[in-house]
């Protein structure tokens, strides 16, 4: 087990705080990517296909080179040669770079980008390139037998004999679900400022992982990597569209090269449904055996998405079947078939909340055919061990999720009988689901700063996106330390810092906060070191067993009255600062233990019997994720989960002419996401569970788990009001009537 940091007088871990960036944010000062300013800055205009397959015969550029204002245009036949990333699975690798040669793949590749004074003059200037194509058929229906299929994403998980166990099993449901693309859609739209120095690129860029960005860079152009610095102070939301290094990042470096001269370019609205990635659609088959008082025997899910032409990506669509709940004989599988679509990434829960949609709504439909309570089925089948390998869990808490979840939400008055609650018109239902999502960390670095005047300065390159990771580090450091909370500064978001994985996955508290909790002690132990043999010093000789931290000062623990400021320390031994950089990184755990982060999801909707119209009445989750850092942060984000998971179950849908591959609703006009009138209070709850076997912290992270489960309790809870079940995302009032 990891030892925890020395006790502090008053602890700031686990104190809902205010947001540390707070007022930069709402006083407008923060600035995000598109808003820092340059000398002679020029702006770029991206040129995008309207066809999906093909390649292009000729491209006219001479009457956009022409026109008033313009620098530069770039397309395949002058644009300089670019180093392909890794495979697309390593998390944060690039999609291949853009303008390498004449083929294209899907609607809206990038073929040119256009550079003028002005952006009004790039707009235009854009709109004068003429392109001649050779057009093909694309492949863009996952069921077209001329597309290729993989089957080796990710290995099948197989245990038992399923097939065999499931066509003897009492009692079995068999049905397929489907999720549409859907698209991320930040309130601000992604954005990068390029400039170089001679031969050294700086970046300001809506990435969720600078270091990274950095690296991918550096690499497509052939540059060491402490020639390329991107930075990313703040960003304007992302939920997993910035956790790729994006074509247009890379036309905004070499446009800048090509005129000399700082260019800025930030994607249309438009541009964001082709360009940065969205939640690949998908087919699911669940099927489940169980005997009559509701024991699983067998578990069968497969899974099928699209994939991009020339890419790689994939994520874990059926990666929480295999353990969350107990099944002795199981199938798992996922394939993709490759399509003329643009490259999809990581939206929020990825995987998880795709994958839960089907096995949750399957789950709901074997406790009807049980006639068993669906949380009690869901009860039935917990499991005190991880289910595949046998290890014990690092901790796990499902089971309390349900039963404070039912406790609050009143569970023990739903009757079981789909529409058996009225009001009025309106039919009500309840729904339950489980919710799961990976716990991941990764080694990251931190540097650590306590100066003279007692402020202690935090450095990493680490981004914050919106959570609150600047607060939580400066709480983490706070404890640390015993420094006032307002006595601490966060640099975050600059390559040039100390690395940091990206911010995405729910790794990042678990990652850079041990980060700072390493450094910090660290540092601790420099001051303390300074006194040891000081005559002038009461804490002379004190060990770190013997002390305690609060208000600024190092105290004895036997004596509290014998104690002494960092200001006085380092005044007396002549010093501006002390510094410390330090790293954490993950060890064996994941090899001794069965590892994740678990809640419960219950809610009420409201179903117009005759309009057939859904309303989301009530919603409560439930989350175990180990040691909740700041309850006041952590409920935001569920809050913001849950609203994801709203848009997802009832709203959201990017739509494609299947003939050209072109995406008819790329605004946010035709885009339906959810808005204040569409969202009841939000309900959360944490059931504490830190876990010092996996962290110094013992967190697990909340950003990810937050949507998972929403989509599939309001389906559950759809049924459960109107007796229809709904197995396409996503419900809309016609599946009602």
């Amino acid at each position: 087990m990891i030892q925890s940091a020395p006790q502090t007088s008053s602890p700031s871990v686990g104190q809902p705080v205010d947001r540390v960036d707070g007022l930069l944010k709402v006083t407008g000062q923060a600035r995000y990517p598109a808003e820092f300013p340059f000398e002679r800055m020029a702006h770029a205009v991206i040129v995008q296909s309207t066809i999906a397959r093909g390649s292009i015969k000729t491209i006219e550029t001479a009457a956009a080179e022409a026109a008033p204002g313009v620098l530069a245009v770039l397309t395949h036949l002058n644009a300089p040669r670019l180093h392909s990333s890794p495979p697309s699975f390593v998390v944060g690798a690039a999609p291949p770079p853009p303008l390498q040669d004449q083929h294209i793949s899907y609607h809206g590749q990038h073929i040119a980008v256009v550079v003028a004074e002005t952006l009004e003059q790039a707009t235009f200037a854009a709109t004068l390139i003429t392109v001649d194509y050779q057009e093909e058929t694309p492949l863009l229906r996952l069921d077209d037998p001329h597309a290729q299929v993989l089957d080796n994403a990710f290995p099948d998980v197989v245990r038992g004999e399923p097939e065999a166990v499931l066509a003897r099993a009492p009692v079995r449901v068999e049905a397929t679900y489907t999720t549409p693309t859907q698209h991320h859609n930040p309130l601000a739209p992604a954005a990068t400022i390029a400039s170089w120095d001679d031969e050294t690129l700086t970046l300001h860029d809506s990435t969720q992982g600078v270091y990274n960005t950095r690296a991918q860079l550096a690499m497509m152009l052939g540059l060491e990597i402490t020639q390329v610095r991107v930075l990313a102070p703040f960003i304007g939301g992302a939920f997993g569209s910035g956790l790729r290094p994006w074509p247009h990042v890379v036309l905004a470096a070499i446009s800048a090269r090509q005129v000399g001269r700082p260019v800025k370019l930030v994607l249309t609205r438009e541009q964001m449904y082709t360009t940065t990635g969205y939640r690949p659609r998908s087919v699911q088959r669940v099927a489940l055996g169980a005997t009559r008082k509701g024991q699983l025997l067998a578990t069968i899910h497969e899974g099928t998405e699209p994939v991009a032409m020339n890419d790689d990506f994939r994520e874990g669509l059926t990666r929480a079947t295999a353990l969350l709940y107990a099944s002795p004989h199981l199938r798992t599988a996922y394939r993709q078939v490759r399509l003329n679509v643009a490259v999809p990434t990581w939206m929020r829960g990825p995987g998880e909340s795709t994958g839960l949609f089907a096995l949750e709504s399957a789950l709901d439909e074997l406790a009807y055919a049980l006639d068993i309570d669906p949380l009690e089925l869901r009860l039935r089948n917990d499991t005190p061990v991880h289910p595949q390998s046998g290890q014990p869990w690092s901790s796990r808490k499902l089971r309390e999720c349900f039963e404070l979840g039912a406790q609050a939400f009143g569970w023990e008055r739903r009757p079981r009988a789909p529409r058996s609650l009225r009001d009025g018109h309106e039919l009500i239902g309840w729904g339950v689901s489980g919710s799961y999502y990976p716990y991941n960390r990764q080694p990251a670095e931190a540097r650590v700063r306590l100066l003279a005047d007692g402020s202690v300065l935090i450095q990493t390159s680490a981004t914050d996106i919106g959570p609150g990771t600047a607060t939580i580090l400066a709480q983490i450091a706070s404890d640390a330390l015993g420094l006032p909370l307002a006595r601490i500064r966060c640099e975050l978001g600059d390559s040039n810092s100390p690395v940091s994985p990206n911010q995405g996955g729910s790794m990042l508290a678990a990652s850079a906060g041990s980060a700072v909790h390493a450094t910090a002690a660290t540092l601790l132990e420099q001051a303390l070191a300074l006194v040891q043999e000081d005559e002038c010093s009461p804490l002379r000789g004190a060990s770190r067993k013997m002390i305690l931290t609060g208000d600024g000062y190092i105290a004895l623990k036997s004596d509290p009255t014998r104690r002494e400021s960092y200001t006085a320390i380092l005044q007396r031994h002549g010093l501006d600062l002390l510094e410390a950089t330090g790293r954490a990184a993950p060890g064996d755990e994941a090899q001794r233990f069965g590892t994740g982060i678990f809640g419960a999801k219950f809610v009420e909707v409201r179903v117009d019997a005759e309009l057939g119209r859904i309303r989301v009445s009530r919603v409560l989750s439930v989350i175990a994720a180990g040691r909740i850092l700041n309850p006041k942060t952590a409920r935001s984000q569920v809050i913001g989960g849950t609203v994801g998971g709203i848009g997802m179950a009832l709203l959201e849908q990017t739509r494609m002419d299947e003939t050209t591959g072109r995406i008819v609703n790329a605004n946010f006009a035709d885009y339906a996401i959810p808005v204040h009138a569409d969202i009841p209070p939000l309900e959360v709850l944490f059931v504490e569970e830190p876990d010092l076997e996996l962290n110094p912290l013992g967190v697990k992270g909340v950003g990810e788990v937050a949507i998972v489960g929403i989509a599939p309790a309001i389906a559950n809870a759809i049924y459960h009001a109107t007796g229809r079940r709904v197995r396409d995302l996503p419900i809309t009032m016609d599946n009602l009537l």
